[in-house]
């Protein structure tokens, strides 16, 4: 058996990191009357005649549903299910503590990407919206495409959007701090998994123009033949000048790069072959793909990392809570692009003109107005957009 480390003998004391709590206290025989038989028959009989109560009458209305197979668990791999219910649970205490969403766990045993899509619209009855939580790139941009066409609930891979909504932001004070614009930046992201080609494509959402991907394989570039379909749709699209190699092939004379790889995979001698006030957004964890260190003795202006031990840590908390609050608030279907590009800059206008700097271009994790924030703006875009489409 391992040492038990702080972490281990916190989650053996509780016994994971989750209750149920009944918001009732049941005292006297007509509390059990109301609450249960045969008082809540009434409640079943308002439902099936008004379905939509049943976020009003029940927890369904502030329930999410965090949902993984286990098979991508942050930097450990194919794990499983069992062994992915702690980062779970994590999860669901973030949802409490951030936007006072209650959220349940479901680790699922099943790889079969039409049975992972059978079970979660099965089990959509119960909850206003589902999170789809650390399952493999390319799978789950089709798991997800399905879910969101098939259900009437928001459903977010937290994985792909929640780390491009927090790129964003940061990435949009860095270039307030070193004088860019969008348009002309040019980006290499290293890493064309779900993380880096939900970047990109946030980022062209956004105004980027210039972004290139590598792969394990090589640069992501129109016509090559390893590329899977996620790949071969976001190559229609970047690499403009079709570049092919490796990153040392293209990271010269680029403005910022994005990391959501493996660590040590950017040099020190790479980052002084970028452009003067480079941008380094290294994210892997535990290890970067450079220390920040190393990258700013390089010349790298700004640095950020998936870590809590340096400044600028990108991190997903900042952005998921707050999408889901926003758009169950608004009683949305879908989160959809402008809500994603309202909520990164939501969080990136939290850090005044003041207030910003080198070491703080992303509000700290634990900054509670940034998940009130970001449900505020996505709130009011999503309305927008019902009140829009009432009108077309």
């Amino acid at each position: 058996m391992r040492n038990r480390s702080k972490a281990v003998e916190l989650h053996e004391r509780f016994n994971g990191k989750l209750s149920i709590e009944s918001k009732i206290d049941i005292q006297t025989e007509q509390d059990l009357s109301l609450v249960y038989t045969p008082g809540v028959a009434e409640i079943c009989q308002e439902i099936e005649a008004y379905p939509e109560r049943v976020n009003t009458l029940t927890s369904r209305g502030q329930t999410v549903a965090v949902i993984t197979d286990g098979t991508a668990v942050l930097g450990l791999g194919d794990i499983g299910p069992k062994a992915a219910m702690p980062v779970m649970e994590g999860k669901c205490i973030l949802f409490k503590k951030f936007a006072d969403l209650n959220a349940f766990p479901i680790c699922l045993d099943e790889k079969d990407p039409e049975a992972i899509i059978s079970i979660v619209k099965a089990l959509a009855p119960t909850f206003a919206g589902i999170n789809l939580e650390d399952i493999s790139a390319p799978r789950c941009f089709e798991i997800e495409r399905r879910l969101k066409e098939e259900l009437d609930i928001p459903v977010f891979h937290d994985d792909q959007h929640g780390t491009a909504i927090v790129v964003l932001a940061g990435l949009y004070n860095a270039l307030r701090l070193t004088q860019r614009n969008p348009k002309d930046t040019k980006i290499v992201i290293n890493g064309a998994g779900a993380a880096g080609i939900s970047i990109a494509r946030l980022l062209l959402d956004a105004g980027f123009e210039h972004i290139t991907l590598v792969s394990l394989e090589g640069v992501v570039c129109k016509g090559a033949s390893w590329l899977n379909e996620a790949q071969k749709e976001i190559a229609e699209r970047t690499n403009k000048n079709l570049l092919q190699g490796t990153l040392d092939d293209v990271i010269s004379d680029k403005d910022v790069f994005i990391g959501v790889s493996g660590p040590n995979a950017l040099r020190p001698l790479q980052v002084k072959r970028m452009a003067k006030r480079a941008i380094v957004f290294a994210l892997a964890n535990p290890v970067p793909e450079i220390y920040p260190n190393d990258a700013l003795k390089a010349g790298a202006e700004v640095v950020a990392t998936g870590r809590s031990d340096f400044p600028n840590q990108v991190n997903n908390v900042l952005a998921f809570p707050g999408i889901f609050r926003g758009a169950i608030e608004a009683n949305a279907t879908n989160i959809t692009i402008p809500m994603k590009l309202a909520a990164a800059r939501a969080i990136a206008d939290l850090i005044s003109e003041e207030e910003l700097h080198a070491d703080y271009i992303i509000p700290r994790s634990l900054n509670q107005q940034v998940s009130y924030a970001v449900a505020a703006a996505v709130e009011q875009i999503a309305k927008e957009g019902a009140e829009n489409d009432a009108q077309s």
